[in-house]
């Protein structure tokens, strides 16, 4: 596939002309992108190139990573999934290395997207697990098709409106969203890392330096304006408590960006467990590992449980019907013996 990218541009627009100092038309990309991994696995489903992995079997599980992050935040959960479950984990568009290409990034966007994907996989239902934005975005796919969701797992989500700051109200605006991401410096990373993990020891420079880099990367830029530019939960947010699926809510007590409070407003919703993990901030996958996975794989567990008790039901039912065909061609014909019998 050939890249397509458009780079910032000094355009006035709009803005500019309502005047706004600074208005710069930030860039999008679309294709291959520089230094990708030689062995990734990539599928072009709703004319977007998607970064996925696919691993084991079993009952489908998605994995949906948050705001800025990438599907390599759940490398130490997909082993421990995969020895039960068929787990899929993706790139969400704008994100690690699938297109940066323009258009709608809006979580129901992203919510259609993913379905798409496990389409393309043929993958009927699954299981949604979604961590910060990433769980807008799995709330949004179960609400547009729940007879296709089986299961909705939480981490730390971001979800509604009244979590969104001033700066991502602000940046809706022409012209002054723009502003603010090409003020950005890649150095506040290290900062926004700190205020995710409650323990300093995980903010290493391994992690911010793959954090940058992908920030660098063509369309960075312009996707994560559009998807802050996307996030309105508020019509969303309302049709939470029709979700009538199992749902499980994973919590980081000392999140400083989603804060606890709003773990309980969606457990509430969702009339969903809630476990809140003490000394984790907003990342329960790294910080609270073993005691997360844990949690996660039992719930998940239940679902493979109730597939294999249907399975046995199914095939109960049909050694069952079988078994009446079997039986009944005898039975008729000793009937009709007992009639001659008696008619003698």
């Amino acid at each position: 596939m050939s890249s397509r990218s458009s780079e910032p541009t000094a355009e006035t627009s709009l803005s500019a002309r309502r005047g706004f100092p600074l208005a710069i038309r930030l860039g999008f990309h679309a294709g291959p992108l520089p230094g990708e991994p030689a062995d990734a696995t990539f599928a072009t489903v709703a004319g977007t190139r998607v970064h996925y992995v696919d691993q084991g079997t079993g009952p489908a599980v998605v994995l949906a990573h948050g705001f800025g992050s990438s599907l390599e935040i759940w490398d130490q959960l997909i082993p421990e999934l995969a020895r039960e479950h068929r787990v899929v984990a993706l790139d969400l568009k704008g994100f690690g290395w699938t297109d940066r290409s323009e258009g709608d990034y809006s979580q129901l966007a992203q919510a259609k997207l993913v379905w798409a994907l496990l389409d393309h996989l043929g993958i009927e239902q699954a299981a949604l697990v979604g961590h910060s934005w990433g769980a807008a975005v799995t709330l949004a796919m179960a609400l547009l098709t729940p007879r296709r969701t089986t299961r909705v797992a939480v981490y730390d989500g971001w979800a509604y409106e009244e979590q969104l700051s001033w700066l991502f109200r602000w940046a809706r605006f022409d012209g002054i969203g723009e502003s603010l991401i090409s003020f950005y410096d890649p150095g506040l990373i290290r900062h926004q890392m700190a205020t995710a993990f409650y323990d300093p020891a995980y903010v290493t420079p391994g992690r911010i330096k793959r954090a940058q880099s992908s920030m660098a990367l063509p369309g960075s830029a312009g996707a994560a304006l559009a998807t802050m530019r996307g996030m309105r939960f508020a019509d969303q947010q309302a049709r939470y408590t029709t979700l009538r699926v199992p749902a499980l809510i994973l919590w980081g007590q000392q999140d400083s960006i989603s804060t606890p409070s709003f773990g309980h407003r969606l457990s509430a919703d969702l009339s969903a467990q809630l476990v809140m993990y003490p000394r984790c901030g907003h990342f329960p996958m790294i910080e609270a590992k073993q005691a997360s996975n844990a949690a996660l794989a039992g719930f998940l567990r239940h679902e493979v449980t109730q597939v294999s008790r249907r399975s046995r039901s199914r095939w109960r039912a049909r050694w069952a019907s079988f078994f009446r065909r079997l039986v009944r061609p005898i039975r008729d014909r000793g009937a009709r013996r007992r009639r001659k019998l008696k008619l003698g």
